[in-house]
């Protein structure tokens, strides 16, 4: 005999759907410290509702955070590497998270005094190196809009328009 809960699972395996999902070149890996109302705390700490500082709008509310297993390129940044004490300790960060460069290297690579730069655009083989594909779980911070967050000493986009897995729940 099949208890209603069993019944209840069937049909929910039965509505189930499998979508490809490309790697996402953005996010964060656990450890990497984000401030927040509460002080600094480990990505993976956060929930929804948790106040996040940003340097566009004070602070907001994090409206999801979504968790991504997956094998993305990887890019390797030495602590102090990118101005003073920035990052503060080594980070590791996908491919294609933007970070605000507001110095020389924002000047050189798109003549402007302040820039969103992808990780893989910074490398230079010593400080900041291509750690090549990397099995890891990404943290993904949803806001309404987009935002500059501060992570790992870092000025980080969230950008909830880089997340595809958006737009099939839509």
């Amino acid at each position: 005999m099949t208890s209603p809960l069993q019944g209840r699972l069937a049909e929910n395996r039965a509505q189930l759907r499998t979508v490809s999902v490309p790697p996402i070149e953005t996010g964060l890996v656990a450890t990497t410290v984000v401030l927040t109302g509460d002080g600094e705390l480990p990505v993976e700490f956060l929930c929804e509702d948790d106040r996040i500082l940003t340097r566009d709008a004070g602070m907001v509310r994090l409206k999801s955070l979504i968790r991504h297993e997956q094998t993305v390129d990887m890019v390797g940044i030495a602590a102090g590497s990118l101005g003073d004490m920035r990052p503060e300790t080594d980070l590791v960060l996908p491919v294609g998270q933007r970070i605000l460069i507001r110095d020389w290297r924002a000047r050189a690579l798109r003549g402007t005094g302040q820039a969103m730069i992808r990780a893989d655009d910074l490398i230079d083989g010593e400080f900041v190196r291509a750690l090549g594909p990397c099995r890891v779980i990404t943290h993904h911070l949803i806001f309404d809009r987009s935002h500059v967050i501060y992570a790992g000493g870092l000025e980080l986009e969230a950008n909830p328009q880089l997340w595809p897995a958006q737009k099939l729940a839509a």
